[in-house]
């Protein structure tokens, strides 16, 4: 009989022949009485699944072939009902068929499969076989051997059969479960057989742990050998990359009791900390860095049905308590539960015995299928698949491109675009041919990137980089090294790692004395723990430029003698070289910042510097900035004497590594325009800046279209916590530093922001903000010159399969609402939220339509936010996105969620739809 192992190669019935005419012009949402299918009980749930877009699923030869129920989806009394299911089957498996896997199962059953740790002899595969596909070794503990294909009833305590063909079928059943892309080559499967290693925390910590690769080909956990009790375990989805040798500071402080080859670092997404193990052989650490990387590639490559499918599998192995590969109606309550259904147990029961064809009061393959298509049905985007359609079946290619026009507001080259999203998204063969979208395909599109509410366009290198660096916000981190609290948090170079990976373009490092003349990086007169200049320089060359090709600024905070700034700039030229510039990129005194192109991969640094830039070259620019007549008298004497003050307390080296990036104090916007250089910069804090922009805000937006402004937060806030950029943004602050250890909203803001133009760390700020003589001030919207206000309005439909919240009971099921914040201009700030839906966090419905007024959208941020309602205590955070508003697609989007940390978390969703109105030109009034 069939296993789970069945739900992850997405097996479709036919498309249900028209049961019902297309719908009228109605959108989902417009009328919340149609919807009757809500997880919680309801009158109906479909089982059925639209495929080939003909009504017709595709066979192996391309023609049309019959399914398993009989070519029809089932829908149960008293609506019928055209079913859509969440996803559609890949190709080649849509082609394969039941057939083929069942037979697959039968082969592997009747010859057995080699365990782990078997000979290569006999009938089974040669050295010079083809990769198998992942199987595994058993997970953990897992009890008795799974039942074979033969045992029809699973209750009926039928004898299990020989052991050679339960090994066979629970490698087949192992295999099947993991992703289709994932061969098992001999370091898969080593892994999933397990290795003793040491886990480090510190140079005393290191504990023996026992890892292992589980069945999915996707999951690791580990166990103390001590204890036998299991740790962890985390999924390869959470992991961002592995490191070879000794590259943590642990491992480095263990570098001479252990060799690198037998280290490495497991380095995981977001905010959480790194992985350091020790394995007992060089072999051994290679066989996991190896087969860790193909599994990352793997899992970072997976498209929005593959994600699907691995989300099922997880849960999945969650609630299959006994491991049999079977799902009795215990188990499926328990994955409601899980999954954040909170379904009334009748309904659940009727679900659960339709779906039982082989009435064995279990779920197996195909039967889970369907029982999870009645779960995700998705009839709001069948309703507006029916409206554009015909005959409710498909979308010809002129109907697609109708749905792209009016309701995508797509206008250029859209019958080619319409083609490509058919090729890219339509799964069956058939349809393709024919250039028809089926209701498989619409909804696939609408989950692609395409379908997001994030212009694709943005997400790439789309802005001009060729203006000055004045000219662009940058992406900025304060007390980059700590990655914790202020007092007493520890210092660590994964800060700057962390920091640059996520395209941070300006970093801080404060240097003091240290020991054996090696200066030390760490908050100077708190408790925060010390690392070396030369580690964070060498980590800064390292990793400058992973993320983004454009400019560094380095920060520095420089509170050391003289000898060892001498130290400083040494270490700085000899690890840097090349990298760090040193001298103006023409060799004159510039009238205005190069830009970040012509800055391309080199590292500024920012500090205090002896004189001015001139002295320092060889001969004068080709424009020097005025001298009035008060330099030649008490001006001059003060900058002189400034200099003087300078010369006995900074090294001369490390002043001349200061180029572009001169630290000057901000003595009022009339001394920088008389005095100041655009090679010079004011560093503010908060509450300095605040008063700034509430006394002069339009001189403090002139200021900063020819001068860079850095803002740092305040000295109280000994937690890290953030103040909003936002405020310092409207006035046209560049280099906005934040602590970004510490998540929330002013993280959301600042990777909404710099999520678009590449991740490159700049984007280019609006024209009035670039013009000097500009008009605009952030408090008087009308300053801005252009059309008034424009209207953006959102109906948030829907959400689809949300996180539960971290830390919650078992059982605990979300009461989800939706919460949209415009982060801007002081005008436009606002926020309005949803009803909450009580207990459904699988599939809440709201059809609710939000509406706000921006007066200055360039400078808008939109955020959305999903939280679990309670009224005796503050809400619980669920999920967020957040963009700029320039980066919003209007029409269907989809919404796809990230964890607070700012880290995806598949497959949750929300669906809206989005309308941009603007305001009537001089020809329409």
């Amino acid at each position: 009989m069939l296993k789970l192992c069945l739900v992850f190669s997405v097996l479709h019935p036919s498309q249900q022949e028209g049961s019902g005419s297309a719908r009228g012009p109605s959108c989902p949402g417009k009328d919340r009485n149609t919807v009757r299918t809500r997880c919680g009980g309801g009158d109906r749930a479909v089982l059925g699944a639209s495929g080939s877009g003909d009504g017709q699923p595709v066979s192996e030869d391309g023609n049309g072939g019959s399914t398993p129920n009989g070519g029809h989806g089932r829908v149960l009394p008293p609506l019928p009902a055209t079913p859509l299911p969440l996803y559609p089957p890949p190709p080649l498996l849509l082609r394969s068929g039941v057939t083929l896997i069942r037979s697959d199962l039968e082969r592997r059953r009747l010859r057995g499969v080699r365990g782990p740790g078997a000979s290569r002899g006999g009938g089974g595969p040669g050295a010079d076989s083809p990769p198998r596909r992942c199987q595994g070794a058993g997970s953990p503990g897992s009890p008795g051997p799974v039942r074979p294909p033969a045992v029809k009833h699973p209750r009926s305590g039928a004898a299990p059969e020989s052991g050679s063909c339960q090994r066979g079928e629970r490698r087949a059943m192992a295999s099947l479960l993991c992703n289709a892309r994932i061969q098992l080559t001999d370091t898969l499967e080593q892994m999933q057989q397990g290795t003793l290693m040491r886990k480090v925390k510190s140079k005393s910590w290191k504990k023996q742990r026992f890892f292992k690769l589980q069945d999915d080909c996707m999951t690791i956990w580990y166990q103390s050998k001590r204890t036998g009790k299991t740790e962890s375990a985390f999924s390869i989805s959470d992991v961002e990359t592995v490191r070879e040798g000794h590259q943590s500071e642990v491992l480095q402080s263990l570098a001479e009791e252990f060799p690198p080859e037998r280290c490495f670092t497991i380095v995981f997404y977001g905010r959480r900390g790194n992985l350091d193990l020790i394995a007992g052989s060089a072999e051994e650490a290679q066989c996991w860095v190896q087969g860790l990387r193909q599994l990352i590639e793997v899992a970072t490559t997976m498209d929005q049905r593959e994600k699907i499918d691995q989300w099922i599998r997880d849960w999945f192995q969650k609630a299959d308590k006994n491991k049999d590969g079977r799902m009795n109606f215990k188990e499926v309550q328990r994955l409601l539960k899980m999954m954040n259904v909170d379904m009334n147990e009748d309904h659940a029961l009727r679900l659960f015995q339709d779906a039982d064809k082989s009435e064995s009061g279990t779920l197996e393959g195909e039967e889970f299928v369907l029982f999870y298509k009645a779960l995700t049905q998705r009839e709001e985007v069948l309703s507006l698949f029916q409206e554009f359609s015909e005959d409710g079946k498909k979308l010809t290619l002129l109907e697609l491109v109708d749905f792209l026009r009016q309701e995508q507001m797509e206008d250029e080259g859209t019958e080619e675009m319409a083609m490509e999203l058919i090729d890219k998204y339509e799964p069956s063969e058939t349809a393709r041919a024919r250039h028809v979208l089926s209701a498989d395909g619409f909804l696939m599109y609408l989950c692609s990137p395409e379908g997001s509410i994030f212009n694709p366009q943005h997400r790439a290198l789309w802005q001009d980089m060729n203006q000055p660096l004045c000219h662009y916000f940058i992406s900025s981190s304060h007390n980059t090294y700590l990655i914790e609290d202020q007092l007493r948090g520890q210092s660590s170079i994964e800060g700057y790692i962390r920091a640059l990976k996520r395209g941070c373009r300006c970093l801080e490092v404060d240097c003091w004395d240290g020991p054996n003349g090696e200066p030390m990086v760490y908050h100077g007169h708190t408790f925060t723990s010390k690392i070396p200049f030369r580690e964070v320089v060498s980590t800064l060359g390292k990793y400058a430029f992973k993320a983004s090709d454009y400019p560094v600024i380095l920060s520095l905070e420089n509170h050391c003698s003289m000898e060892q700034q001498e130290v400083l700039a040494q270490q700085l030229k000899d690890i840097l070289g090349e990298q760090l510039l040193t001298t103006t990129i023409d060799g004159h005194v510039p009238s205005h910042l190069p830009s970040p192109e012509e800055l391309k991969h080199k590292i500024l640094l920012k500090g205090k510097k002896i004189g001015r830039l001139e002295d320092t070259l060889d001969g004068p620019g080709d424009e020097v900035p005025d001298v009035s007549d008060d330099d030649n008298g008490a001006e001059a004497e003060e900058e002189r004497r400034r200099a003087k003050k300078d010369k006995e307390t900074l090294a001369q080296a490390l002043s001349d590594c200061v180029i572009y990036c001169k630290n000057v104090s901000f003595r009022g916007f009339q001394e920088a325009r008389s005095h100041s250089r655009p090679s010079e910069i004011s560093s503010l804090s908060e509450a300095k800046a605040r008063k700034l922009i509430r006394d002069a805000g339009n001189e403090f937006v002139r200021h900063n279209a020819w001068q860079l402004t850095r803002i740092y937060p305040s000295g109280m806030r000994t937690d890290s916590s953030n103040y909003s950029p936002q405020e310092m943004w409207n006035a046209g602050c560049q280099i906005v530093a934040l602590n970004f250890q510490t998540a929330g909203t002013e993280m959301d803001l600042c990777d909404g922001l710099f999520s678009q133009n590449g991740c490159c760390g700049y984007v280019l700020k609006p024209p009035f903000m670039r013009d000097e003589e500009t008009l605009f001030n952030p408090s008087d919207p009308s300053s801005r010159e252009g059309p008034g206000p424009i209207t953006l309005t959102i109906q948030v439909i829907s959400g689809q399969q949300l996180p539960k919240v971290a830390n919650s009971k078992d059982g605990a099921i979300i009461d989800p609402l939706v919460r949209v914040e415009i982060h801007g201009v002081p005008a436009d700030q606002a926020h309005q939220e949803t009803k909450y839906i009580e207990n459904n966090g699988f599939n809440p419905r709201w059809d609710e339509t939000l509406r706000f007024q921006l007066h200055v959208p360039e400078l808008a941020l939109v955020r959305f936010v999903v939280e679990d309602y309670d009224k005796t205590s503050r809400n619980d955070f669920v999920g967020q996105f957040t963009l700029a508003f320039a980066n919003i697609k209007p029409g269907y989007r989809h919404i796809h969620l990230l964890s607070k940390d700012g880290t995806s978390i598949p497959p949750s969703s929300l669906f809206v739809h989005i309308r941009i109105t603007e305001p009537p030109g001089p020809e329409q009034d």
